[in-house]
């Protein structure tokens, strides 16, 4: 998530380890052929078809076509596209709901596709966490109940799930629901259960099926913030479906757009909606706005004057008035950012008592900064108050560059259409 802060004083290094990014998914050549004789498909008469061609050509109808994508451990990496577009039987031919045509899956090493009945039934168990649009939870159970029913049929004892599952309820922000029943639940509520039960075996990938398609906008909206707080804190490899752009874009580390079950791109929300792969992608991003993806790191430029600590207020003075400034950023000696200099407060170290050798920090204007990750949309309202470009600033607090609002529009107006000035 971006980060926005104030410049008062030198913070300590807070970020999180990096994650080990290597790849935990690695899907390869993937087809999924539904109908009578479908190998015959993949054969070289039919393969190079058309989709509507080979159905019309041999009654098959092909959900999965050469599908070859990689996917990071630790990564929210997003399935989406439009009704029909072979996202959700991807999504189930990685658990061997459905059984691909040809093709490999391989999770952290191993072939699903090879893996015999029992083999396949225990690695699910140890491996994966399903939360679907339709929660599934059994009426007649408490909350309670419902959330440890995997450790349940994992054969655990009542009193070591019932502990494991109430630590998952109040993770998931159920504390003290436990002895209610899901009617008595509202419908983000019932799906918060059905992610308990999900988390409760501490599963290394979460598959996620259009979880909160069927949910009023509101509630729908801060199901999706819960969901990014508790990825911050749990940092699995999450696999979520959808056909919402907005909430792929809020989402997504990556995202993988089908059509006709092929994949047509791959990218971060914001290389999806500045390079588009094709028309379609264009069409299926028109009312995206570009403020929600595009971040202070891909439009933030070196600052075109910058002071030092040590150069004293004469020099620094010397310099704003050679570049018809009144203020400018100033750091120390490892590039960390103090605060702004102006002119005025400089003017007044020069007329103190005594030679004043460097400029301290009481006479620095204190301003707010922003991390490389932070959207458009959460700069604007620094810059509208802000007389000075917004600092960008790393989590040690070095200056990496400033963005100004010339960048912002200037980013942000080509999406806009040809016809606007």
């Amino acid at each position: 998530m971006s980060e926005i802060k104030t410049q008062t004083q030198e913070e300590p290094d807070t970020a999180l380890p990096e994650i080990n990014k290597t790849s935990q998914i690695v899907i390869k050549d993937l087809w999924k052929v539904f109908g009578r004789d479908s190998k015959r498909v993949l054969g070289k008469k039919y393969k190079d078809l058309s989709k509507d061609e080979i159905q019309e050509k041999t009654g098959c109808i092909v959900g999965l076509r050469d599908i070859n994508l990689e996917i990071k451990k630790g990564e929210f990496y997003i399935l989406m596209g439009l009704s029909g577009s072979g996202k959700s039987t991807l999504i189930r031919n990685l658990i061997r709901l459905v059984n691909s045509s040809s093709g490999s899956i391989e999770i952290n090493g191993k072939n699903l596709t090879k893996m015999k009945q029992e083999e396949l039934i225990e690695f699910r168990r140890q491996t994966y966490g399903m939360v679907f649009q339709h929660y599934g939870l059994l009426p007649h159970q408490t909350v309670l109940d419902n959330a440890a029913y995997g450790l349940k049929v994992r054969g655990i004892v009542k009193e070591t799930r019932y502990e494991k599952a109430s630590k998952v309820l109040e993770t998931v922000g159920l504390k003290g629901w436990e002895n209610y029943y899901p009617g008595s639940l509202s419908g983000g509520m019932q799906q918060r259960v059905g992610l308990a039960r999900a988390l409760v075996n501490d599963p290394e990938i979460l598959l996620m099926d259009e979880p909160f398609s069927g949910l009023d906008p509101l509630i729908k909206r801060q199901m999706q913030d819960e969901l990014i707080e508790l990825q911050d804190k749990l940092q699995k490899t999450i696999i979520f479906v959808t056909h919402d752009l907005h909430e792929a874009l809020k989402l997504g580390d990556r995202i993988a757009i089908l059509r006709n079950g092929e994949v047509v791109q791959v990218g971060t929300p914001e290389e999806i909606v500045t390079q588009p792969a094709d028309g379609y992608i264009q069409e299926f991003i028109r009312d995206a706005s570009p403020a929600k993806v595009i971040t202070a790191r891909s439009i933030m430029e070196p600052a075109k004057i910058l002071l030092y600590a040590w150069e004293g207020p004469k020099t620094a003075l010397t310099l704003l008035r050679a570049n018809k400034r009144r203020g400018a950023f100033i750091v120390d000696k490892s590039h960390k950012l103090l605060g702004v200099a102006q002119e005025d407060k400089l003017e007044k170290l020069l007329i103190k008592p005594g030679k004043v050798e460097i400029i301290p920090k009481s006479a620095l204007r204190q301003v707010t900064s922003v991390s490389p990750d932070t959207i458009l949309e959460d700069i604007f309202s620094i810059i509208i108050k802000n007389p000075y470009p917004v600092p960008v600033v790393d989590e040690n607090n070095k200056l990496l560059g400033v963005v100004t609002s010339d960048q912002i529009f200037e980013s942000i107006s080509p999406m806009e259409g040809e016809d606007n000035v």
